[in-house]
């Protein structure tokens, strides 16, 4: 399936109201595309490259983004409740006030990520790479971060009660102001 078929496929589901199949785009490229507010809920983006995308409220929960490139990309405000984002990109991304929840970063690189006020509950950042990551405020309760890499990753007012840190990189973590730190080893 060509890109133009994918597109097409993508613009008659939403013209349907969601109806039927959700948007497979495997693989898809829509580095810098403008989608902002987009309901792509239920979809297959899998590898898909959003390099520098506008996402801004964009609805991606339970979405496939596997393998992803987020690299830049506006996801302030998103919804990705649920998405598997595991091995995604989202280096320098912006996630201010994202809902997070329930979602699997698994190996998922967020360097320089920045998530400001996002919630993260009951996520799986388990061996997630998120050095000089910004999670002032960030609501990480429950949230699985066992092997995560945390270096000067900036933590403070977070609300840490019940996750788990066990075997996390946590050198130069700020930890000002936290609230209910959870499960260290």
């Amino acid at each position: 399936m060509g890109i133009a078929q994918m597109l097409a496929d993508l613009v008659r589901w939403l013209k349907d109201g969601m109806k039927g199949a959700p948007a497979r785009l495997v693989n898809v490229d829509l580095r810098g595309d403008y989608l902002t507010g987009a309901n792509l809920a239920n979809s297959n983006l899998r590898g898909a490259n959003l390099k520098g995308a506008n996402l801004k409220g964009a609805n991606l929960a339970n979405s496939n983004l596997r393998g992803a490139r987020l690299r830049g990309a506006d996801l302030e405000g998103a919804n990705l409740k649920g998405a598997d984002l595991t091995n995604a990109n989202l280096t320098n991304a912006n996630l201010t006030n994202a809902n997070i929840r329930h979602a699997k970063l698994n190996f998922a690189i967020l360097t320089g990520a920045i998530l400001t006020g996002a919630d993260l509950t009951s996520a799986d950042l388990t061996d997630a790479k998120l050095e000089g990551a910004d999670l002032k405020g960030a609501n990480l309760t429950n949230t699985r971060c066992k092997g995560a890499d945390l270096t000067n990753a900036k933590l403070e007012g977070a609300d840490l009660k019940g996750a788990n840190l066990e075997c996390a990189n946590l050198a130069g973590v700020e930890f000002r102001d936290v609230k209910r730190l959870g499960h260290l080893k």
